[in-house]
């Protein structure tokens, strides 16, 4: 029986060069089935949002066209048409200068050094050799201080249009591409001037160069460089930077932007402007409301901080009508149709309660940082 076995056995010889052989060929089918479904993906993927893009930016371009009708007859290459989503008109801007509170001297110096280069160009003529408008500006401080907000007041007040720029929008992981993309922010806002090109954090893209860097951001950095020294004089095309790291940011580019605004956390008087354009529509206690303690409770914050303050501060009331009137087995508000809703006025406590949160230490309030 053992000896039938091991005949029928014998018959069937197994050939461990063709098992490899087939595990071999399994694996690649295998890889080859996973590259292409990847690849089939990425390329839908891109496909939808590359039309999902080009939808909107159809629709972009014809609010600006209608708006702007001497933009009708402009023609864009595909770069160009990619980065319309990222572009914002003056129209669409709800931002001016009398919304920004405490900064009243930056906002009078950027009228006369960017506002007036971009409205009124001629003024420089005369002068053109010793009077330049300003190819760039940056605004630099702690974060939350109004820098993004500056920049887009300047786009409402110019009437320029305003391009904003951020890493993801220039890098492209095919090689060449994201120079391209440069190209086209640079023609773009030369088809569309006035226009301001603003790079919000934009120590993350202009930072020190180095011979650690990687060639494709070399080759962006270099790119970029040689594009803004081929700007025009005549102010129509800015570019606006923002950044919490100025010492980040390369001199080479720093040359290019000699107006720098510092940006700071705003002291009394500023935080007293900013608290009462804030809270200029809200209803508060004439009995038991002091801004001036408000204004002394708040050192440390900005204008982000003091803004939300007010917004934790106003829930309070709301909160408190809620707990009164609210019926939790209708799951309804009880009160007549005709009541207007009268939740109480805003005091002071309601500010200093927020502020509280964030602990006492020596005996007084400590604010509460939330950048």
């Amino acid at each position: 029986m053992f000896n039938k076995f091991k005949l029928d056995f014998g018959k069937f010889k197994i050939d461990l060069k063709v098992i490899g052989d087939l595990f071999i060929l399994a694996g690649a089918g295998l890889s080859v089935y996973y590259l292409l479904n990847t690849i089939i993906n990425e390329y839908l993927d891109n496909t939808i949002k590359n039309k999902d893009s080009e939808k909107k930016g159809k629709g972009i371009l014809k609010k600006i066209q209608n708006s702007n009708p001497h933009l009708k007859s402009i023609s864009l290459n595909q770069y160009e048409k990619s980065l319309l989503i990222n572009l914002v008109s003056p129209e669409e801007i709800s931002v001016t200068f009398d919304d920004i509170g405490g900064l009243e001297d930056i906002v009078d110096e950027l009228r006369e050094a960017v506002i007036l280069p971009l409205t009124d160009p001629e003024l420089f003529e005369k002068h053109s050799n010793l009077i330049k408008s300003p190819k760039g500006v940056l605004f630099y401080g702690p974060p939350g201080c109004g820098k993004t907000m500056l920049a887009k007041a300047i786009a409402k007040e110019s009437g320029a249009m305003f391009l904003s720029i951020r890493m993801s929008t220039i890098m492209d992981k095919w090689y060449g591409e994201s120079n391209k993309i440069t190209d086209a922010i640079f023609s773009l806002a030369n088809k569309l001037q006035p226009c301001i090109i603003f790079i919000d954090e934009i120590d993350s893209f202009l930072r020190d160069r180095s011979s650690s860097d990687h060639e494709v951001s070399s080759m962006i950095k270099a790119e970029f460089m040689t594009l803004w020294d081929g700007l025009k004089s005549n102010g129509q095309i800015m570019i606006l930077g923002a950044t919490n790291r100025k010492n980040d940011i390369d001199d080479a580019f720093l040359r290019r932007m000699p107006k720098t605004f510092p940006i700071g956390k705003p002291n009394s008087d500023q935080r007293k402007a900013i608290l009462n354009k804030i809270l200029k529509d809200a209803q508060l206690d004439e009995e038991d409301f002091d801004l001036d303690f408000i204004v002394q409770s708040t050192r440390n914050f900005s204008g982000s901080d003091l803004r939300e303050l007010c917004r934790e501060a106003a829930i309070l009331p709301v909160r408190e009508y809620i707990k009164e009137n609210y019926n939790y087995k209708s799951g309804k508000l009880s009160r007549d149709e005709n009541d207007d809703l009268p939740v109480r006025s805003l005091k002071t406590s309601d500010f200093t309660q927020n502020i509280i949160t964030g602990g006492i230490a020596g005996g007084g309030i400590q604010t509460l940082s939330l950048d």
